[in-house]
């Protein structure tokens, strides 16, 4: 398993939460186990009580979003940095069961984590991936989606660094927003102008009536 894949820990948990509509999915242990996706043994260490820990883990890892997002790469940093202390990783070569086709093992980098908890582990993962990310790719490539009210994160891997959305339907529902703003606009200066040119007109003197 490559390291870039681990960075998607970070955005799955930060979008649990979506501020702006006051919602969460993260409201029980089932949740949390669900965020481990196929690591189907780290998922059971989970319990009720890293709910909470999730939680707050989940607040952090937004900040380093929400402060990328506003250009401070340095307190973004910072942030990342601070959980990497916190919650540690071990950097491993494995080849575990997997196989390529002349039977040898498919070698790759596998972070190996020594959590207490299960909250430790999924978030050294989350912490290491987002920081593989960010070293490779740049800080302005964590992003948070323009389309309002979302605001979920999203890792920049376009060529260009264009990207501005966390997913295409929220690219869609921005453009149609702009597309319906614009022709707003369109109308209300046309229809100003119009008010205008009869301001504008000479009265009629009394003696051509």
């Amino acid at each position: 398993m490559e390291l870039a894949y681990y960075s998607d820990y970070a955005v799955r948990l930060v979008n649990t939460e979506e501020p702006a509509r006051n919602k969460d999915a993260l409201t029980s242990v089932d949740a949390v186990r669900e965020l481990f996706g196929v690591n189907r043994q780290a998922a059971r260490r989970a319990t009720d009580a890293d709910v909470t820990r999730f939680r707050s883990v989940r607040a952090r890892l937004r900040s380093v979003f929400e402060a990328a997002d506003g250009g401070d790469e340095t307190l973004a940093v910072d942030l990342l940095n601070s959980l990497l202390l916190e919650f540690p990783v071990s950097p491993q070569v494995s080849g575990h069961d997997i196989r390529d086709a002349d039977g040898k093992p498919d070698w790759h980098m596998h972070l190996a984590d020594h959590p207490s908890n299960a909250t430790a582990g999924y978030a050294a993962t989350a912490a290491m991936g987002l920081a593989f990310h960010l070293t490779s790719y740049g800080v302005d490539r964590l992003g948070l989606c323009e389309a309002a009210p979302c605001r979920n994160a999203y890792l920049d891997t376009s060529t260009n660094r264009s990207r501005r959305y966390c997913s295409d339907r929220c690219a869609t529902r921005a453009n149609v927003a702009a597309y319906r703003a614009r022709k707003r606009l369109e109308t209300e200066r046309a229809a100003e102008t119009g008010r205008n040119a009869e301001t504008a007109q000479p009265a009629t003197p009394r003696s051509e009536r």
